[in-house]
């Protein structure tokens, strides 16, 4: 069955000591003599052999140990090479095993059935010792490249399941830090004698650059913020939340916007004042990238009078009694971009039945299916064919609205609101 040729190529040819992807070798094969004969040369290279008679005893030495290389004869006395190729791919394993027929000329045609049903290559009988190495080092190649890269996708698999692990980490800090940021804005609607004050924070991710609050300032005033800083993710919520200290409604003593009066309660500085303040604070004391835009407003909640300081952050819009539109303010620079900034401030006089809205730049800027925005008219109709909800259902309804706009796509930018609705007197100052 093997028909040796010694020549100096041969004697070069690599050993199994010398690589590790093939060291096992199972001999099925009928005869005995013709086993042994295979079995010597092979053992003489460095290969561990083992036989087998018959392709059941085969398959079971397979199941207990799966070798790297089969050599099996095309004629077994139980079944032909073809079923036992079939059933050999059939046994689970770890590894890739190498499956080579050895067949004569005359069972060649059948050789193509066994590659059909998963042999990897033949060889024709009597076996010539040096196309038996050759075949072998063929064999060597594709088994270690196939070990490497099931070694590869071991790592990516171990890759990817420690990814998931670190993801799943951080998607529960995250909804822990979303959590947090929800209670910076723990009143949403805040009601007092003649009016309303609704407050709207809605994230594209879990956490946001968006802000809006209030803090008291005395009896029948108070002080609104709304404030978006640039960036999205945890960076822009941590400044947030940094922001919202500065302007806290628990610790009044550590709010920039107020000042201790000699009769043991607190004022306010000017809002344009205050956003100076952060200006010089932003640029001189953090360092970051990021900037903000902000609109402060101190409200007289009596008489309905609001004065605003505005810093880059959209025009807020009144809305009037009667439905009319007014869109008020004077821009400003953003909060953190120039040093020395100066803000001037504006005000705004509400009377019965009027609102007041300020939203950040997320429902402006909002792409429809068509990638137009909803821009400034867009955002003064939506608020126009709302002018019969009040309060919270306003707010739920904008931003309903804003996502039937968006379509099939979310809302890409974080969506923040402030609606003051006054239902008191007359305002004593005129518009």
């Amino acid at each position: 069955m093997l028909n040796p040729k010694p020549t100096a190529e041969n004697i070069a040819e690599p050993k199994a000591s010398d690589t590790g992807a093939l060291r096992r070798v199972l001999l099925a094969d009928e005869s005995r003599l013709q086993r042994r004969i295979l079995s010597a040369s092979l053992k003489r290279d460095g290969y561990e052999v083992s036989e087998a008679g018959s392709a059941e005893e085969a398959l079971q030495m397979c199941r207990e140990d799966m070798p790297d290389l089969v050599l099996s004869d095309w004629i077994l006395p139980d079944m032909d090479g073809m079923e036992f190729c079939k059933a050999f791919r059939e046994l689970p394993s770890e590894h890739y095993c190498y499956f080579v027929v050895l067949t004569a000329k005359s069972e060649k045609d059948g050789v193509v059935k066994s590659l059909e049903q998963g042999a990897d290559d033949f060889l024709l009988k009597p076996v010539d010792a040096h196309e038996l190495r050759a075949r072998i080092s063929a064999a060597e190649r594709i088994l270690r490249m196939q070990r490497e890269l099931t070694e590869k996708h071991r790592m990516i698999t171990d890759t990817l399941s420690e990814l998931q692990r670190v993801h799943e980490l951080v998607d529960k800090d995250l909804q822990a830090a979303n959590r947090f940021q929800e209670s910076l804005v723990r009143d949403r609607v805040l009601p007092f004698p003649g009016g309303c004050v609704s407050m709207l924070l809605q994230s594209s991710g879990h956490v946001g650059g968006d802000l809006v609050g209030h803090y008291k300032i005395s009896e029948g005033r108070m002080g609104l913020f709304a404030i978006d800083v640039s960036g999205h993710g945890i960076s822009s919520a941590l400044m947030t939340a940094r922001l919202a200290g500065y302007l806290s409604a628990t610790s009044r003593d550590q709010n920039i916007a107020l000042i201790a009066n000699e009769n043991g309660g607190y004022d306010a500085l000017p809002p344009h004042q205050v956003i100076e303040q952060l200006n010089s604070l932003f640029l001189d004391e953090i360092e970051t990238e990021h900037y903000f835009t902000m609109i402060l407003a101190e409200v007289d909640l009596k008489r309905g009078h609001v004065r605003l300081a505005q810093a880059g952050h959209p025009h807020p819009l009144v809305q009037r009694a009667d439905g009319a539109i007014e869109k008020v303010g004077e821009g400003g620079l953003p909060v953190g971009l120039v040093p020395g900034a100066e803000y001037s401030e504006f005000e705004v006089s509400l009377e019965h039945g009027d609102r007041l809205l300020i939203l950040s730049d997320g429902p402006i800027e909002c792409p429809n299916d068509d990638g137009e925005m909803l821009d400034d008219a867009g955002i003064e109709a939506l608020v126009a064919s709302l002018a019969d909800e009040r309060r919270e259902e306003f707010l739920e309804s904008f931003l309903w609205r804003l996502q039937e706009y968006a379509g099939e796509n979310s809302v890409p930018d974080d969506v923040s609101g402030i609606l003051l609705e006054f239902d008191g007197a007359k305002s004593a100052l005129a518009r």
